[in-house]
């Protein structure tokens, strides 16, 4: 067999495009595919998850409306257990009342709490309040009361003269300021809210 070196030049330039032909052939195998079929995966990945996030865009929106909703619904939740709180609240009922009492300059001799009328979802509690004051002060308590964010609702309202206590109806009569002209007798009742019962079982047969 003939050496490379002493084939014609055509036969040597042939040889030697063969090879270059074989080795790009090969590196292109090895190396070059390989990452061109990764590539290409990953492009077809890349195009399922950008056809997905496309389907669920139009949900998006409607997420968001629903979480503006649930927020809402929250907040009116918050506001109406202000309004009507459940039943332990009644000791800061009565914090309240006395808050507003002190911020119109009356006093609050007595509280006495009357039997509760229970409704479907609502229970009414109300309570005999005895209070003295000024006159102006007095009328300014009962204003408070009835701007409450709470709902309370004042009736039976007696009215006197310190020196006529006993017309207010009040159970106990005092040593009054001179500031204190006036006596008064009303029921304040204010309503709690009621967890409703869940529904009962069947009877089993």
């Amino acid at each position: 067999m003939a050496k490379f070196n002493e084939l014609p030049q055509v036969a040597q330039v042939g040889i030697a495009v063969v090879l270059c032909v074989a080795l790009f052939a090969g590196g292109y195998y090895l190396f070059t595919k390989p990452i061109l079929d990764a590539n290409e995966k990953d492009s077809a990945t890349l195009k399922q998850k950008k056809d997905e996030i496309a389907q669920l865009a139009p949900y998006e929106a409607k997420v968001q409306e629903l979480d503006r909703q649930i927020l809402n619904l929250n907040q009116q939740l918050e506001l109406q257990k202000r309004i009507v709180p459940d039943e332990k609240e009644v000791p800061s009922f009565i914090s309240l009342v006395q808050g507003e009492a002190l911020k119109s300059g009356v006093e609050i001799r007595r509280y006495s709490a009357k039997p509760t009328a229970t409704k479907e979802f609502y229970s009414e509690v109300p309570f005999d309040i005895d209070v003295d004051g000024p006159y102006y002060g007095v009328l300014d308590f009962y204003q408070r009361i009835r701007q409450l964010e709470r709902i309370v609702n004042v009736s039976n309202v007696t009215m006197a003269a310190t020196a006529n206590a006993g017309s207010a109806k009040v159970k106990k009569t005092y040593t009054y300021s001179p500031t204190e002209t006036v006596v008064a007798n009303f029921m304040a009742t204010t309503f709690y809210s009621v967890a409703t019962p869940p529904p009962a079982a069947p009877a089993k047969k």
